[in-house]
């Protein structure tokens, strides 16, 4: 049974792409030569895909009954009319399926940042380039040394994303642990959290600078596993049944947007460090073995 759900599930999401490629190609060919307000319109039109190919994928998700997370949402209401900024924790792929897949009914479709190499994976990469995903790449001490270049990269890769977010609501995803997290990466980091990597704040940076004048609300996003981080293929199978999602909603502070370069980051840090403090807390807590 678990065979049959995951093969289902994953040639569901197979066909769904290439589904949505039908549209998506012949808006590509249109954007070559639109320009001004019409372009405005156009990108925004493109991100009709992503709630399609969303909305596509939690259906089949209910239908084979691969999971269904309890999502508690704390604070404010949230609107699709508004900018907001989105940070999660980051264990399993499965974490983007379950963010599109259970946020889409309540906010903006999520574009999220995405590691240079995956352009190359067969039709989603390409799709996410194409609308306007902002891509970041892992760049070393020593090849910045040697192409000073390098070391803006991802700012100005963000900042070229960011031009394109303001034209309609759109939420941006980011994790800010910089990549999934596992228990040998933990070790290796010696963070101080428990259950967490040590937050990464430069891409979370760019786009609050860029995007100050019109993000709403930071969201900060809680995936939690209690049964153990599945694979994606074990997620498919239907083997993550129990699934927590909490949301909070948090202003942002003026301090971490402000023009000094030093005290922003400073500001920056000490904001997604009590953030990430308090996710450590909620994530024990649902891990905490019931007595």
């Amino acid at each position: 049974m678990h065979f049959l759900r995951g093969s289902a599930a994953f040639l569901f999401i197979i066909l769904n792409t290439l589904w949505v490629w039908i549209p998506l190609a012949f808006w590509l060919l249109q954007r070559l030569w639109t320009r001004g307000a019409a372009l405005s319109r156009l990108e925004k039109r493109m991100d009709l895909i992503i709630w399609w190919w969303t909305g596509n994928n939690r259906r089949m998700l209910d239908t084979l009954g691969v999971t269904a997370p309890r999502i508690e949402w704390h604070g404010e209401q949230v609107s699709f009319d508004h900018w907001y900024m989105v940070i999660c924790n980051h264990q399993s792929w499965t974490d983007i399926l379950l963010l599109q897949c259970f946020l889409r009914d309540r906010i903006a479709p999520l574009k999220f940042f995405t590691k240079a190499q995956l352009i190359w994976i067969p039709l989603v990469g390409l799709a996410m380039y194409v609308l306007n995903f902002p891509y970041v790449k892992r760049v070393s001490k020593a090849q910045i040394k040697a192409n000073p270049k390098l070391r803006n990269a991802d700012k100005e890769n963000v900042a070229r994303a960011c031009m394109h977010f303001k034209n309609h609501p759109t939420c941006v995803l980011n994790f800010i642990e910089g990549t999934r997290r596992t228990q040998e990466k933990q070790t290796q980091q010696n963070s101080e959290f428990d259950h967490l990597l040590r937050p990464k704040i430069g891409g979370l940076e760019y786009v609050l600078q860029d995007m100050s004048s019109h993000l709403h609300k930071l969201l900060d996003v809680t995936i939690v596993y209690p049964d153990g981080v599945p694979t994606f293929w074990e997620f498919l199978q239907g083997r993550a049944q129990n699934v927590i999602m909490e949301i909070t909603p948090h202003d942002i502070p003026p301090e971490v947007i402000v023009e000094d370069p030093v005290e922003r980051r400073a500001e920056l840090s000490a904001w997604v460090k009590e953030i990430w403090t308090a996710k450590d807390s909620r994530i024990a807590h649902h891990l905490k073995p019931p007595r």
